[in-house]
């Protein structure tokens, strides 16, 4: 594997980050398994992509696409609290609520932005003095880290502390006044809010939005936070979104990695195939890794 091809993995870690710290928010600090994200990650290319290719600026664009990610959780989290839908059941039929939805917003199954102005461009164009492959993967960085620095603040704050007590024990924090549907609504939103911000990045940054590039979203997010757990053993906040930031990365590599060994005979489309594999080991065998990080 060449050095564009690593960073390329790099690049392509570092935006399923945000969906791997959305899916920490949801399954780790609310205990809500939300599989929204596979419906809510192509919602936000749907949305900046149909947005960008009709005129309108990419950074409000993004905006709109972030905000439609936010209500998709919202309606799941709605279903689960004022319906009592099991909480599976809520995001599946959201997600294949959804498919419709994106192909509505679309128009098509796909849309271009070939040729279009993206949000990324100008921030690449600060940075010509370095090569794309460079510049590309350090904006990303930037952006991932200042999310998780938010979110390390919030799940810190009062309101964030009492989210996570309403995801490690609901009945205790009723009982301690909280109240805990209203945020059940609000964290699901925020998970869904970032998978769709990651989504409408992927459309901007490889041109294009498609109707089926959500499918499998859920396990890379999943990927991202079981491998990044077995990396970091430090269960505290700020180490549990740097270890879902960089369990995504090392996800992306070890994939980059698995499709160069021509004796695997691995191809493009076994992916899914490689997902399980290595989330696999990362479950059964987390003991045999040869150094995890800690921060004692």
């Amino acid at each position: 594997m060449n050095i564009i091809a690593f960073f390329g993995a790099i690049e392509l870690g570092l935006l399923y980050a945000l969906v791997g710290i959305g899916v920490y928010l949801s399954f780790r600090v609310l205990d809500f398994p939300d599989l929204t994200v596979d419906g809510s990650f192509p919602l936000g290319g749907a949305v900046a992509a149909t947005l960008i290719a009709n005129g309108i600026d990419p950074y409000l664009a993004t905006g709109v696409a972030i905000f439609a990610g936010g209500i998709a959780g919202l309606i799941t989290a709605f279903l689960n609290v004022q319906f009592k839908i099991l909480h599976l059941l809520a995001s599946i039929l959201t997600a294949i609520a959804l498919y419709s939805i994106n192909l509505r917003i679309m128009g098509k199954p796909n849309v271009s932005l070939l040729g279009q102005s993206t949000a990324i461009a100008p921030l690449e164009e600060l940075l010509n003095f370095m090569p794309s492959w460079v510049a590309t993967p350090l904006i990303l960085l930037i952006l991932v880290l200042l999310i998780k620095f938010c979110l390390d603040y919030f799940l810190n704050s009062e309101l964030g502390l009492a989210m996570r007590a309403t995801g490690t024990n609901s009945t205790m924090a009723k009982a301690q006044g909280i109240y805990t549907d209203r945020l059940i609504l609000l964290g699901i939103a925020m998970s869904n809010a970032l998978v769709a911000f990651a989504g409408a990045l992927f459309a901007q940054l490889y041109g294009f939005a498609d109707v089926t590039m959500g499918v499998g979203t859920i396990i890379f997010g999943l990927a991202a936070v079981i491998i990044g757990e077995r990396l970091i053993t430090n269960s505290s906040v700020q180490w549990a979104t740097f270890s879902a930031i960089l369990g995504a990365i090392s996800y992306r590599i070890a994939v980059a990695f698995a499709f160069n060994l021509d004796f695997l005979g691995f191809q493009t489309q076994d992916l899914n195939l490689v997902t399980a594999i290595l989330v696999g080991i990362a479950l059964i065998s987390p003991k045999s890794l040869p150094k995890k990080l800690s921060s004692k």
